[in-house]
């Protein structure tokens, strides 16, 4: 697997629904070979997107993560820094 990919949360932290959606993106990404879909496969892109989403907050739940609403906390920098709630 590519070194570029992030670590969506410590262990510990709650995942946020911000997290989920921006690890799903990023999956989705490197799986289709494109940062940006064209026009003609955006809502493919889109669909997929919100499909890896829905399917990793069911992961993370079942191992007794909680998730919540809000942003994506990630902080360039290999995952050290985070912000704080």
């Amino acid at each position: 697997m590519c070194r570029s990919i992030k670590t969506l949360r410590r262990p510990g932290e709650i995942a946020t629904t911000g997290e989920l959606e921006a690890a799903a993106r990023q999956y989705v990404r490197k799986l289709s070979g494109f940062r940006e879909p064209s026009a003609r496969n955006r809502d493919a892109f889109e669909a997929a997107i919100s499909e890896v989403a829905v399917a990793s907050r069911r992961l993370v739940e079942a191992i007794g993560v909680e998730v919540e609403d809000g942003p994506d906390r990630w902080v360039p920098g290999g995952g050290r820094a985070r912000t704080t709630a």
